[in-house]
C-alpha cells in the first residue's frame, strides 16, 4: 500500500508540475504566469507521496493533472484535461485513479486528448468508462497556429 494525497497545485509546486510536464517548451513563465495569477486559465491536481516513500530522485511529487473549464453548447460546463501524469515507478498505486477522480469532480462532462500511439493511457481511460469517439462519432481534433494563426487573426472582410 502507497501513502498519497491529491491536493490542488500551488505556486510552490510549479517546480515540479514543470518536471512532470515532460515538455520541450520556451512556455515555462507563460505557463507559470497563465496558472497561478489572480483568474488561472488552469488549474492542477498534485499526486504527493510522504518522504519515505520519495523517488529515486528524491521527489515526492509524483503526478499531476493539469485542466481548464470549457463550455460546450449541447452539454454545457464541461473541463479539458490537458496533462496528465504520474510517474512510471509511482504507477499502479492508485494515484492515477485518485488525480481523475479529482478532475471528474469538476464538471459534467470530460474531455481529452490522446495519441494514438499512447495505447497504455488509453487502456487507463477505457477501463474507467472513456469513450473514444474519434471513429463513432467522427470527430476531428483542428488547430491553427503559427503563420497559419496570424494570418486567420490578420484577414479582413472581402465584399
Amino acid at each position: 500500500v502507497m501513502n498519497f494525497a491529491i491536493r490542488l497545485a500551488t505556486k510552490a509546486d510549479f517546480k515540479d508540475i514543470w518536471r512532470l510536464l515532460r515538455v520541450k517548451c520556451k512556455q515555462k513563465y507563460h505557463l507559470q504566469h497563465h496558472g497561478f495569477k489572480q483568474n488561472p486559465c488552469f488549474e492542477c491536481f498534485v499526486a504527493v507521496v510522504p518522504d519515505e516513500h520519495k523517488s529515486k530522485e528524491g521527489f515526492t511529487t509524483v503526478g499531476c493533472a493539469l485542466y481548464f473549464d470549457m463550455y460546450d453548447t449541447w452539454k454545457g460546463q464541461s473541463v479539458y484535461l490537458d496533462h496528465f501524469y504520474v510517474m512510471p515507478e509511482f504507477r499502479g498505486f492508485g494515484i492515477g485513479k485518485a488525480l481523475l477522480s479529482n478532475v471528474a469532480k469538476e464538471g459534467a462532462w470530460l474531455q481529452l486528448n490522446v495519441v494514438d500511439w499512447n495505447t497504455p493511457s488509453l487502456d487507463f481511460f477505457a477501463a474507467r468508462g472513456a469513450q473514444d469517439i474519434t471513429v463513432k462519432e467522427g470527430w476531428h481534433v483542428i488547430h491553427f497556429d503559427g503563420q497559419n494563426l496570424d494570418r486567420l487573426a490578420n484577414e479582413t472582410r472581402q465584399n
